[in-house]
């Protein structure tokens, strides 16, 4: 196949983590591994990951090769480590080729060695906050069931003291989901200006011992969801009272993410986010062990592509395999999304959260239907306006004058 852009989602850590986040997926991936004990990617496997992804992407005609190191938690490898890999990614770059460095953290291991590490080489961090001390705490807290929000906090000072370029990345629960104004402000009086907001929702397996596979290997759309999870209704009010409020006060000061993605969608542009594109395919995983899979959220063994030891990460990113996984979000919508007025805009949403059912009975539908739809009717209006005011060679802040 004709090599083409991708991006990999590292786990240098695997599932292990120092926190024990009441909705997260990715702890119970753990069982995947019956046999691991540190959940460290060896050396070996690190330059051989490093090495590879940089061929790949020049090979793949990438400006820049993007390196994502995530968890589980990967401060856990300890700066030092992280020093190591920067070492190895100048050993194996060309020269002129630029590498670019992010990673997501809960910042409870942050300091200062951390800061001045992060910030000399340029390093942009994701930290996970979900809203004020209350809020945040409902889920997110460590393995003893202590709340995590100040040692959060003590994290970001770290980043802003040091400069270094950051976002927030909010999960949407079931605790969270009906304050989007306090979620939303409180995370702008932290100085944040780049925001991420990523709901959750997880169904429980059928037996109730555990999370349910992705839907493609298990169709049951009978599993319930978890108590985590956020409703639909909730989510799509969510992103309205977040959208009144940053179009009042914050066009063009505070960027969300949902909203940058949609504009372009709106202006007719390819989506900059996998979740609303309309294939996918092009941002896998791999995992402390070498393991390539097809998507982070499709980190099971059906969809597991090979080991990068044994085959390089070209001969398994373009492949027939990934492309028929990428297509099947297209081909395989349900016949109402396929006939809705708003399909440019989210085409069927991510395919892991297609476990709900259509109106008309057809299972495979995404679970978020209702809330893209409660946005995009009550946002519509005013996309199509900040669309013309930029068409008119004027800022999208105007739209909003």
């Amino acid at each position: 196949m004709q090599p083409k852009p991708f991006h990999i989602m590292a786990k240098p850590m695997g599932p292990r983590c120092n926190i024990a986040c009441e909705y997260c997926y990715y702890l119970e991936k753990e069982k995947q591994f019956p046999q691991e004990k540190k959940f460290k990617m060896a050396d070996d496997v690190l330059e051989t990951y490093i090495r590879q992804l940089i061929e790949a992407s020049l090979e793949g005609g990438m400006a820049e090769v993007p390196f994502a190191w995530q968890g589980g938690e990967p401060t856990m490898l300890g700066v030092d480590h992280f020093r190591k890999i920067v070492a190895l990614q100048e050993k194996h770059t060309p020269k002129g080729v630029k590498v670019t460095n992010a990673f997501q953290t809960n910042g409870i291991l942050l300091d200062d060695d951390w800061g001045t590490f992060l910030k000399e080489n340029n390093f942009l961090v994701g930290i996970s906050i979900d809203g004020p001390k209350k809020v945040h705490d409902r889920y997110r807290v460590d393995r003893q069931q202590r709340p995590t929000f100040d040692s959060v906090m003590r994290g970001l000072d770290v980043l802003q003291r040091h400069e270094v370029e950051h976002n927030a990345l909010t999960v949407v629960n079931r605790g969270n989901g009906g304050k989007g104004k306090e979620v939303y402000k409180f995370i702008k009086s932290l100085g944040i200006d780049f925001i991420q907001f990523i709901p959750i929702a997880e169904r429980n397996a059928a037996s109730g011992d555990g999370l349910a596979a992705a839907p493609q290997v298990d169709m049951d759309p009978g599993n319930t969801v978890t108590k985590w999870s956020v409703s639909p209704r909730a989510y799509g009010k969510f992103l309205c009272d977040v959208f009144d409020t940053w179009w009042n006060n914050d066009i063009g000061k505070i960027y969300v993410q949902y909203f940058d993605v949609q504009l372009g969608l709106w202006m007719g542009m390819p989506s900059t986010l996998c979740v609303y594109a309309e294939t996918c395919g092009n941002g896998l995983a791999v995992e402390h062990d070498g393991s390539l899979f097809a998507c982070d959220h499709f980190v099971y063994p059906e969809y597991r592509l090979g080991n990068i030891t044994e085959k390089p990460v070209r001969e398994m990113v373009w492949t027939d395999r990934m492309d028929e996984f990428g297509q099947a979000k297209k081909t395989d919508l349900t016949k109402q999304c396929q006939s809705c007025s708003f399909r440019f805009a989210c085409n069927g949403g991510c395919p892991k959260q297609r476990f709900a059912t259509s109106k008309d009975g057809e299972a495979g539908h995404n679970y978020f239907c209702e809330s893209y739809t409660m946005f995009f009717r009550h946002a519509g209006e005013r996309m199509q306006r900040m669309v013309r005011t930029i068409q008119a060679g004027r800022p999208a802040a105007d739209a909003a004058r």
